[in-house]
């Protein structure tokens, strides 16, 4: 609960001080002077709405849908002691990184891979698949429980969402100003609004969100160094490089996990060049070396 408080107080700060530097830039008063009629308490309040508000609820029902995209079951009670060891190895790690315990799930796929996700620390949803369980040595499958629960540990579900949240709201405000400006000044609309706001709000919305996806992307390779680290404090530093190195002699086949959980599973897979900036895991190479390097 308190970081749902943090979340909803930090987009209303977010939202106040982009009003505020949008006056004292005197952007308001130009496009006085320019004849532009933007209410932009308005129109950044529109976005703030929209662009934090799909974000907050896809936190919100991460667990739930997470489960019903990917199938996974949660271990209730376990039936073997493969999932004996997975519920008890989580618990010891949860206990040590200070979290609650979460709820462990295993889902049925081919693909070397796991996943946590969660609105709250101490209630959130690892979930490993049965390709890792086949895979992997115990040791390799504590690494990887490691990360996930470091992620956890880490509150990054959540400061992604608060992440992709700004962005949205830039997206969706800069759009609608860039889009009125046009209709204005280009076009001559002097009512309402015409057909030229519309095409270039949706163009700059399309051009404006693969640049904001950039950003989005940058911050998620950022934070699987740190679960990396936190996996190694937890399981052991060669444990955590010999799970990437697992993973990276399964990493030719793509990830079979929705879109929406790619960035929240250990193995992200392989880009280069220009798409490496929209993948939301870096390189297992350089992962290794920054766990060789002691970061």
């Amino acid at each position: 609960m308190k970081r749902i408080f943090l979340f909803v107080l930090t987009n209303l700060a977010i939202v106040f001080v982009l009003s505020i530097s949008l006056r004292l830039l005197g952007f308001e008063g130009y496009l006085d002077q320019s004849g532009v009629d933007l209410n932009l308490n308005q129109v950044l309040l529109f976005a703030a709405v929209f662009g934090f508000g799909g974000s907050f609820f896809s936190l919100l029902i991460s667990k739930w849908s997470a489960k019903r995209m990917t199938g996974a079951q949660v271990i209730e009670n376990p039936k073997n002691s493969t999932e004996k060891w997975l519920v008890d190895t989580v618990a010891r790690q949860a206990q040590r990184a200070g979290i609650g315990m979460p709820e462990v799930a295993i889902y049925n796929s081919p693909e070397v891979n796991a996943f946590a996700t969660g609105a709250n620390r101490n209630k959130a949803l690892v979930a490993v698949s049965s390709g890792l369980l086949n895979a992997m040595s115990q040791d390799e499958a504590e690494a990887v429980l490691a990360h996930e629960v470091s992620h956890v540990a880490n509150g990054d579900m959540i400061t992604l969402a608060l992440v992709q949240g700004v962005v949205n709201t830039f997206v969706i405000f800069l759009s609608r100003v860039i889009g009125h400006l046009v209709d204005r000044v280009v076009f001559k609309t002097e009512r309402g609004h015409g057909p030229a706001f519309w095409i270039t709000a949706i163009i700059a919305e399309l051009v404006l969100g693969i640049l904001a996806s950039v950003i989005v992307m940058w911050f998620s390779r950022k934070r699987e160094f740190r679960a990396d680290a936190g996996g190694a404090s937890l399981a052991g530093r060669e444990k955590m490089i010999a799970a990437l190195e697992r993973l990276k002699r399964g990493s030719a086949h793509p990830s079979d996990l929705p879109d929406q959980l790619v960035a929240f599973g250990i193995s992200g897979g392989l880009a280069q060049g220009f798409k490496a900036m929209f993948m939301s895991h870096p390189p297992l190479d350089e992962r290794i070396r920054a766990l060789k390097a002691g970061r």
